[in-house]
């Protein structure tokens, strides 16, 4: 099932967008090397998916809304693994050279092409009903928090906690398939701050003015994620005025929300007013970002997205994905927030920071 959208750039991204924009933060190669030679930097990433296909294909095996599933999962790992082979020989194969987007468009294309539209749907369900009915507890939390710097941090530490569950990750997927995973123990486990990029200090500066009219989040994954992590964050800012608008995925990709399964989510979380815990959310609206992968190019997203952040006065990238493998360095016409756990030990070296170390990357745009 391919995206039926017509895509344009995202209306925030400074112009022209050949110049101005690159959606992928790590280089795998420079113009000197060789096009045909595999660079280590390639290398070390083509491995890091190869290392993950075990666990894609026991998602894969289980999905039981597939027929056959084992031995279509058992093909999506051999060809998968071919062509992540053959980028290792040829970097020019497959589209290449390789970088995140690549890598992570070209599994998507051989779990459909072999079957399989949404590997991650059972666990996502139950990840969900499970932050669902921890919501309240968590926002009551937040609101007893009189101090709003006090509070604001509490929020940014709810998004890092939420984002642990990442099954795109292969040592998170183990962990959480053994344990599962506490959201309010992973909020005090963080690791302390300063963070690898730690700009939450002048965010909160900037917060206490109060000035965001409008905000585009781009929300990265299902059950803590979005409900304990985002959701409780969009609230605080809808309570403060800010219209805030919800850039979900067009498609499945790992266990990301889709625009669909966060239309549902809100439906469940709103009381019978139309509420979110005693917030109204008529300023409140999700949109269909036209994505299908973990990762994002700004330079693709849905006509519908870019008519609704054309006016945006903050954008804000969650997620590895989105906000540290690609966009992190990105420039906007207006303020920016990438914010996001650290869960590759390569985007750690990357970085020069610790496994699971957090990235607040806040850029205020003056005038």
């Amino acid at each position: 099932m391919e995206s039926a959208c017509e895509f344009v750039e995202f209306p925030q991204l400074p112009t022209p967008i050949e110049t101005n924009y690159r959606a992928c933060t790590i280089p795998y190669r420079f113009p000197s090397d060789n096009p045909r030679k595999a660079t280590p930097t390639e290398i070390a990433w083509i491995d890091l998916f190869l290392n993950s296909i075990p666990s894609f294909r026991k998602r894969a095996e289980s999905d039981d809304s597939v027929t056959d599933a084992p031995s279509r999962a058992d093909k999506f790992a051999q060809r998968y693994a071919e062509i992540l082979e053959d980028l290792k020989r040829d970097p020019e194969s497959h589209g290449g050279p390789p970088d995140c987007i690549l890598l992570c468009r070209l599994r998507e294309q051989v779990l459909r092409e072999v079957g399989f539209r949404d590997i991650f749907k059972k666990v996502k369900d139950e990840e969900n009903a499970k932050a669902i009915s921890l919501f309240e507890h968590v926002i009551g939390l937040n609101d007893a928090i009189v101090h709003e710097a006090k509070r604001v941090e509490n929020l940014a530490r709810g998004i890092f906690a939420g984002n642990i569950f990442d099954l795109g990750s292969a040592q998170l997927a183990e962990v959480f398939s053994k344990d599962g995973m506490s959201f309010l123990a992973s909020c005090q486990n963080l690791v302390p701050r300063p963070w690898v990029i730690d700009d939450l200090d002048a965010f909160i500066l900037k917060w206490g003015r109060n000035c965001w009219r409008k905000a585009v989040i781009f929300v990265d994954n299902s059950g803590a994620d979005i409900i304990l992590g985002i959701l409780p964050f969009a609230r605080e800012l809808l309570r403060r005025g800010t219209q805030v608008v919800l850039a979900a995925n067009d498609l499945p990709s790992i266990n990301d929300v889709t625009y669909t399964e966060l239309v549902d989510i809100i439906s469940k979380l709103k009381d019978e007013h139309g509420e979110l815990a005693g917030v109204d959310t008529s300023n409140l609206l999700i949109a269909n970002s036209g994505n299908d992968l973990p990762v994002i190019d700004l330079s693709r997203i849905s006509q519908e997205l870019a008519y609704l952040a054309s006016d945006a006065d903050i954008v804000i990238l969650e997620g590895m994905g989105r906000g540290i493998e690609t966009n992190l360095y990105a420039q906007f016409k207006c303020d920016s927030l990438k914010i996001g756990m650290v869960k590759h030990q390569e985007v750690a070296q990357f970085l020069g920071g610790r496994l699971y170390d957090c990235v607040f990357k806040y850029n205020e745009v003056l005038g």
